[in-house]
Formats: structure tokens, sequence, C-alpha cells
């Protein structure tokens, strides 16, 4: 970095704008100063919104805007899809229970699967569950189902769900979470 200009931190969480914003404060003073975001270093004295959404992001702000935009709307659009296929899609998850579970398990099955479809995870969870259950129902090892669950990519959130519904839909299903814990 050139010395005549002021190094300046951008905090974590800083927007490109709160970025472009500070530099431009530093030209208004006639002071310059460079900080660096994402990895772009930019200048107070050649900044502009454009110039720094193009470095950045390889777009103008109105195209980076553009984009997003377009991205939450197809978002809200499968979001809502979802939400009307979750009656049909409850039938669907409710009948793989029925083939995997035991029977004194079919009820409290039916009545968490339209509340998983509508959760954080879209019921991706109910397929993790059913394929670790059906290992251990049919006397499969605990590193058959360790294997399964480590390959299906958890966060530490989805695995926590899926280890408490093995629990919950599966009788050996403390021994297995206490073995892949």
């Amino acid at each position: 970095m050139d010395k005549k200009y002021k190094q300046i931190e951008f905090f974590a969480g800083n927007t490109v704008e709160q970025a472009v914003s500070e530099l431009l404060s530093y030209r208004e003073k006639g002071k310059l100063a460079c900080g660096e975001f994402n990895g772009v270093t930019l200048y107070s004295d050649t900044v502009t919104m454009d110039s720094a959404y193009q470095r950045i992001t390889g777009k103008t702000k109105a195209e980076f805007d553009k984009e997003q935009q377009e991205w939450r709307e197809d978002y809200k659009r499968k979001e809502q899809e979802h939400k009307e296929r979750i009656p049909e899609l409850s039938k669907v998850w409710k009948g793989k229970g029925r083939e995997i579970l035991a029977e004194d398990k079919w009820n409290l099955w039916d009545d968490i699967v339209p509340i998983r479809l509508g959760d954080l995870y879209r019921g991706m969870e109910l397929g993790n569950c059913l394929d670790i259950v059906k290992i251990l129902n049919n006397n499969g090892t605990l590193d058959e189902a360790k294997e399964v669950i480590e390959n299906q990519g958890h966060s530490g959130m989805s695995f926590g769900l899926v280890c408490a519904m093995i629990k919950e839909f599966c009788d050996r299903g403390n021994e297995f979470v206490n073995y892949v814990k």
C-alpha cells in the first residue's frame, strides 16, 4: 500500500455501501485513505459505488441489486410452492414412516411430519432419520448407521435434530446417539 494513504479497517459485517461511504467521508475531508473489503483494496480518491461493486462482485450496484431482488423473489416463490405442497408431502412421508417405523411410533411420526416439512430444513431430516432407523431396525451395525449420518452433510443443528428424532423413533436410538457423539 502506498504510504500516503491512511489504512482503515472495515468492520465485520460492513456492506459495500458502508465501506464506500466511509472512504467518501475521507475524500470530503481532503484525506487519502484505503481499506480492504473482501480482498479488494478500495481508495478514497478513486472509489465510486459502481467501481467498488464492480471490483468486489463483478457487477455494478444496479446489476447486483437486481440479481439480489430476483434471488429473493425466486426464494419466496419456492417457499410458497413448498408450503402449498406440505399436505401432499405429509401423506408421502407418513407412508414412508409406516414402511420403516414400528407401529407404536406411527402416531407421533404423523404428528411431527407436517411440522418438520414446514420448518427450516423442509423435511430433509425426515429422510435422514428414516435412513438410519432402517439400518438399525434391520440389525445393521452402529458403524453402518454412523457412516450414513456422517455422509448426510449435517450442520451441528441438523445433526442434533436428526439424533433427537432417531432416539424417539428407534428402539436402538439411544445406543446409536451415544455411539456417534
